[in-house]
């Protein structure tokens, strides 16, 4: 099948890429003619594993092609993938400046029948107003169906060749033939396919992602709880995990969630809610509970140094920039929160990242107080703490008596629970977790 896709950011590049590896002929477009040049010469523009290797071997098949120019992609195309940005306005909710142009464009560019699929996350009556929109420009016949995606950052390319779920929101029988048969190749083991109404489809991606932060939330809010009385939010989380009804996915409690998704979508379900004149205060306390869970490891660090003269001239090693491990995506980063906090107080940062530190230097910009390092371990040189915030693997086993060797302090403060507190005190380290209570408060 001829595919295209509008947007060559995260969705778009690992979607068609994806379609193209199934053998579709896809073409991404991009109204950034700097980025549709580098795809064109294999510079990935985001890291994803596995997805630089996906590209290359798809386009040197001939599968996958980039290009700005509409009028020949659209006409070629059976279907039109819409994947481009909805970032969130001033209100809160969701810019649809992006989906509404790349939509005009494929009207005033189709030359015949369409399918136009909404990749990208819309709210609720998206679909509707794409195809009223796109009537506008065209009385030729078209589609619009609703195709949320679910991508993790740093399994895109597993969770989108072998997705849990793939839904589709349509009301054609003649779309919905032609988008089952796009998405056999993907079903060969069990059908996966989910068909609903368009505003199910567009609703069931905001549910997903609020479901999943409102369980981070919960716990991080338990965590805190569990400091004050004395309990293992590590052990509670086991406990509770093992049970078959819960599960123990998106139980760790942490510093909070970040990325391009959660936030966004939070703001833009409680924006639906404001319009329709609806209270949601769950989701309001889902945000509000990582808002102050993103300042827990700041306090936590002041608190430590209030005790010797505060952090004017210390040194705190921050270890991992990225909102998640295997990205360089630093989009509502703890991380961010937490390096303003410390540079406010007087710290001095020692930063490191394995893939995002290009990106983190881009947005923070010089500052005498920021040193960038080659390692974690040039990271913990000279510092006074070390503040362990994305849980990147090789973190995991580190020289811990290299480390104290290197260090001017003893601080260890984990905000991800990736060590435990008996083994960092007898490595001669402070540790401070999360909702980890000293051994001696059990």
């Amino acid at each position: 099948m001829h595919l295209l896709i509008i947007g060559s950011g995260y969705v778009g590049l690992v979607t068609g890429a994806c379609f193209a590896e199934m053998g579709h002929h896809v073409t991404c477009l991009d109204i950034d003619a700097v980025k549709v040049e580098k795809l064109k010469n294999g510079i990935i523009p985001i890291f994803e594993p596995s997805l630089d290797e996906l590209v290359k071997r798809n386009v040197k098949a001939g599968r996958l092609h980039f290009t700005t120019d509409y009028p020949s992609a659209v006409k070629g195309a059976e279907v039109c993938f819409i994947a481009v940005p909805t970032p969130s306005d001033a209100s809160g909710s969701c810019d649809l400046s992006y989906v509404f142009s790349a939509a005009e464009q494929i009207a005033r560019h189709m030359t015949s029948y369409k399918i136009v699929v909404n990749k990208s996350t819309v709210p609720v009556g998206t679909a509707a107003a794409v195809k009223k929109h796109m009537q506008q420009f065209t009385q030729i016949p078209f589609d619009v169906v609703s195709n949320p995606e679910f991508l993790k950052e740093g399994s895109a390319i597993s969770d989108c060749m072998k997705p849990d779920r793939i839904i589709l929101g349509l009301d054609s029988p003649q779309a919905t033939q032609k988008m089952k048969a796009l998405y056999a190749s993907f079903n060969l083991n069990h059908d996966r396919l989910l068909i609903m109404d368009v505003h199910s489809a567009e609703m069931t991606k905001y549910a997903a992602n609020a479901m999943l932060a409102t369980r981070i939330s919960f716990m991080n809010e338990l965590a805190g709880l569990c400091e004050k009385i004395g309990a293992n939010i590590n052990e509670v989380r086991i406990g509770i995990g093992s049970d078959s009804r819960i599960g123990y996915q998106f139980l760790y409690p942490g510093v909070g969630y970040g990325g391009s998704c959660f936030p966004k979508d939070l703001k833009a379900l409680q924006a639906m809610a404001r319009d329709v004149n609806y209270e949601t205060p769950v989701i309001n306390a889902v945000e509000t509970i990582n808002i102050r869970q993103k300042k827990l490891l700041a306090k936590k660090i002041n608190s430590y140094f209030g005790k010797a003269g505060g952090l004017s001239d210390k040194t705190i090693a921050i270890w991992g920039l990225s909102f998640k491990p295997d990205t360089d995506d630093i989009r509502e980063a703890p991380s961010l929160e937490l390096i303003q906090e410390l540079l406010a107080a007087g710290a001095k940062l020692r930063l490191f990242d394995p893939v995002s530190m290009h990106n983190a230097k881009n947005l923070l910009g010089d500052h005498p107080n920021l040193h960038w390092c080659t390692d974690e371990y040039d990271a913990a040189a000279g510092a006074h703490a070390i503040a362990l915030v994305t849980e990147w693997k090789q973190f995991r086993f580190v020289d811990c008596q290299a480390l104290m060797e290197k260090m001017q302090g003893k601080g260890f403060f984990d905000g991800r629970n990736q060590y435990k507190h008996q083994d960092m005190s007898a490595h001669g380290f402070d540790y401070f977790g999360i909702g980890v209570p000293a051994p001696s408060e059990h």
